[in-house]
């Protein structure tokens, strides 16, 4: 049966209390089944802690109530709203996984709730993305530790639209698809000491689908450690994409991938741009700075952008990648790629002015 009619009284009353903060608590060593809920605001509170230390356990598949609910659990305009503690998600995704086309659920999605924060909890197993944010301002996630198979289909660990002035640190996150994605609307992202795989690394996109003119501005990756990730940090873009101001920094790399791409026309990098369109293609000021890794393949750096639209402004310095086999050479490849290199091994001398 579950839990959910007294999880949803007690935040009917707890989000309607005239206080200055209000506190949900999930008891430790107790574990509850969750039906699909929606805890929704604005609450009268201006702040809301739910402490999390007992583990909430998502129905299987074949008990979910309803298949068209694509959300598990969902805050939505909670201000101030602080999810904390040493308890558990579980999405039990793996009776999800085995059916990839049909529509699966995602596990938390926080929505307009802003000066959001996320600290000291596990997430795993989600059927989809572990957590989903949107439209929030003011954002910090720390300490936290998400977790599922390297084979899971689309288990993003963070996928972040439309948010602002935001901070991601000192986190573990390995799933079967990317640590952390940033699409259309991000700006202000500081992302610092995550350990990230296994999955697909961290990215910026996919951006300017069917068209669509978005941005991702001022995003951040640094001091973070990626290890057996089919990439590292890279970007994915359509059409239309304005990026200014973005670095990616200090970037351990212990993949045997290729270690550092950028590309409209391959799919396997570690800074990724596919151009899905003939249209106009923006990447610009990107510095990578600091990357330390080994690479199977022959080329250690490949910058492939679109014919028509440069990419600009490309900045690498301080870079060491190493073959992972013996007695390979390695080498470098540019196409259409304006930008300076210092202190790079392999030497990158196909980088136009």
């Amino acid at each position: 049966m579950g839990y959910g009619k007294a999880f949803s009284a007690a935040w009917t009353a707890a989000c309607g209390a005239a206080s200055s903060a209000s506190t949900l608590c999930i008891p430790q060593g107790n574990t509850f089944l969750l039906n699909p809920i929606a805890f929704q605001g604005p609450c009268k509170s201006s702040s809301f802690t739910v402490q999390v230390n007992g583990n909430l356990v998502a129905p299987v598949k074949g008990a979910w109530p309803n298949q068209k609910s694509l959300t598990w659990i969902a805050f939505s305009k909670v201000n101030g709203l602080i999810v904390t503690g040493t308890g558990q998600f579980d999405g039990k995704g793996s009776t999800w996984w085995n059916q990839p086309n049909s529509a699966r659920p995602v596990a938390l999605l926080y929505d307009g709730c802003n000066n959001l924060q996320i600290k000291g909890v596990t997430h795993i197993n989600s059927p989809k993305t572990h957590m989903r944010i949107s439209d929030c301002v003011g954002l910090t996630i720390s300490n936290i530790n998400i977790i599922a198979p390297q084979n899971s289909p689309n288990t993003d660990g963070i996928d972040i639209t439309r948010t602002s002035n935001a901070q991601i640190r000192d986190s573990n996150i390995g799933t079967g698809d990317d640590c952390i994605a940033l699409n259309g609307g991000s700006s202000n992202i500081n992302i610092t000491g995550i350990a990230c795989g296994p999955g697909h690394g961290i990215s910026v996109g996919s951006l300017g689908a069917n068209g669509a003119r978005e941005t991702a501005e001022e995003i951040h990756v640094r001091s973070s450690s990626f290890k057996g990730t089919l990439f590292g940090a890279r970007i994915k873009t359509a059409q239309g994409l304005v990026m200014p101001d973005t670095s990616l920094s200090r970037i351990l790399h212990s993949s045997k991938q290729q270690t550092l791409s950028s590309s409209t026309n391959t799919t396997v990098s570690l800074l990724e741009v596919v151009q899905k369109q003939a249209a106009a293609v923006q990447v610009s000021d990107v510095t990578f700075n600091g990357f330390r890794g080994t690479t199977i393949t022959d080329q250690a750096v490949k910058l492939s952008c679109s014919k028509t639209v440069a990419c600009t402004g490309i900045v690498l310095q301080d870079i060491n990648i190493t073959a992972a086999l013996p007695n390979h050479i390695l080498s470098s490849s540019c196409l259409n790629a304006h930008g300076t290199s210092t202190a790079i091994s392999p030497k990158v001398t196909c980088l136009l002015s």
